[in-house]
């Protein structure tokens, strides 16, 4: 007499079906000491909403023709998150995600928002996810599992960034010039570069960051910023001009 799911929430509400014979006009359906809500019987199965338990337990039939043998059913408490990490990624999604927490051995989804994606299991502490797309701004991340779902972290979706234009568009080569960056999405900036030389910089709003040119080799470079929307390159807008000599 098999039974399906063998396991679930410790709040009850699972749906289980008992397969077996001789299972018409069943009168009980017990998990343990708890009856369950019988919604389907036929003379082969029986579909019920399991009720609210803990720990391991046996479930039986009850008909007119006396009570089955038992098979066991597992309660499964809600996971537990601690942390999650990293808490912001670009909007097209792909970013690889962990969560670290308790009871996450079964967990089947993770909704970032609206959208979901499934997870790989690593331990019943663990689980790690790739985020799927999602509008720029913060939402909620729940994780769902056989013993049920639990909220309470957020992730924040930033678009890519875009760099439209560089002022002044050249320096001296031995770097220190103050550098307006124009585009669009750079208030999560966590990198500008010069030719891959790192810059200082500051963020002034979502259009505009402020940095100060490093050293360079003299000619024509790539600047590139980098937030945690991904990167935006704008190629060959910034010179490096050679001092004089006498």
């Amino acid at each position: 007499m098999p039974i399906s799911p063998n396991q679930g929430s410790t709040a009850g509400g699972t749906v289980v079906t008992i397969t077996g014979v001789n299972l018409a006009g069943a009168t009980a359906v017990r998990f343990g000491t708890r009856l369950a809500t019988i919604t389907a019987n036929t003379p082969t199965s029986i579909t019920v909403v399991s009720p609210s338990g803990s720990g391991a337990v046996n479930v039986t039939v009850t008909t007119a023709g006396g009570t089955s043998n038992p098979l066991p059913f597992y309660y499964i408490g809600a996971p537990f998150k601690q942390s999650i990490s990293p808490i912001s990624g670009p909007s097209t999604g792909g970013q690889s995600v962990t969560i670290n927490g308790t009871g996450l051995y079964t967990a089947s989804s993770v909704a970032f928002g609206s959208n979901t994606a499934v997870p790989t299991v690593v331990s019943d502490g663990q689980i790690t996810v790739v985020t799927p797309s999602g509008t720029a701004g913060s939402v909620s991340v729940s994780v769902t599992t056989a013993g049920g779902t639990n909220n309470g972290f957020t992730y924040t979706y930033f678009d890519a960034p875009t760099l439209t234009s560089v002022i002044p568009a050249q320096g001296p080569a031995s770097g220190g010039t103050s550098v307006t960056l124009i585009g669009t999405a750079l208030t999560s900036t966590s990198s500008v570069t010069f030719d891959g030389n790192p810059a200082n910089f500051t963020v002034i709003n979502g259009s505009v960051v402020s940095a100060t040119a490093p050293a360079g080799t003299v000619g024509t470079v790539d600047v590139t910023v980098t937030t945690d929307g991904g990167s935006a390159t704008a190629a060959g807008v910034y010179t490096y001009l050679a001092g004089p000599g006498i």
